[in-house]
């Protein structure tokens, strides 16, 4: 479906390679230079979506994800910044993924429908979230898989919970652990990758590791979904 994109990024050419990309997808495109631009324009055109670079002449564009994410509103982070941490910053702070620079169209695409596709959907959250044969039960915290109750720890289920709360979409392991922890226990990254690892070994065999949760390499996890 067609959307209004903002691209923020004060580079002319990275503008115009955007543009193009995303006017041939069929979306509508405005452009801002720098964050008090990216501001003024995503007041005015209300856009659906947001390409932001991170290295903007007047600001960081870190400090813009939680100015520019209203309502549902998506935020691309498409930066030539590969440190792990900024990553996890930049999706702490809110945005829905992050494409590092020099990035393939196709790929860019592909995130940003999957990143529309889950916000439009989000203001009606499914009770049960599915993937495969996987259904997710967040209203009777039930999990089954083919048919048949799946047996998790408490911890395991609100791990996975989380994930389905943000199907789609990357979570920071620091988001993960207070969801699942609280502020009541000291967990380390350890406990949460062995409550991961439990869940693949129940959820995913025969099914090759990462089918259904997915590992984002030093920054969180992903629950895949279907459609």
């Amino acid at each position: 479906m067609p959307a209004t994109i903002l691209v923020v990024d004060d580079e002319v050419a990275i503008r115009r390679l955007l543009r193009n990309t995303l006017e041939q997808a069929g979306h509508l495109v405005v452009e801002a230079r720098d964050g008090r631009e990216a501001l003024a324009r995503a007041a005015a055109d209300h856009p659906d979506a947001v390409l932001l670079d991170l290295g903007l002449p007047d600001r960081d564009g870190l400090s813009l994800i939680p100015l520019l994410r209203a309502g549902e509103r998506v935020i691309l982070v498409v930066s030539a910044r590969e440190a792990t941490e900024e990553k996890v910053a930049a999706l702490d702070l809110g945005a829905d993924d992050y494409v590092t620079k020099p990035f393939d169209s196709e790929e860019l695409l592909a995130r940003l429908r999957v990143a529309l596709r889950h916000a439009r959907a989000a203001e009606a959250v499914p009770s049960v979230v599915r993937t495969g044969d996987l259904a997710i039960d967040l209203d009777r915290r039930v999990v089954t898989r083919g048919g048949e109750a799946q047996h998790l720890t408490r911890k395991e289920y609100d791990v996975l919970a989380m994930l389905a709360r943000h199907r789609g979409r990357v979570v920071t392991h620091d988001r993960i652990i207070d969801a699942a922890w609280g502020g009541d226990e000291d967990p380390r990254i350890d406990y949460l990758r062995i409550v991961v690892r439990n869940l693949r070994q129940k959820l995913e065999a025969p099914q090759p590791v990462g089918s259904v949760i997915a590992n984002e390499l030093g920054v969180g996890y992903r629950l895949r979904v279907e459609g």
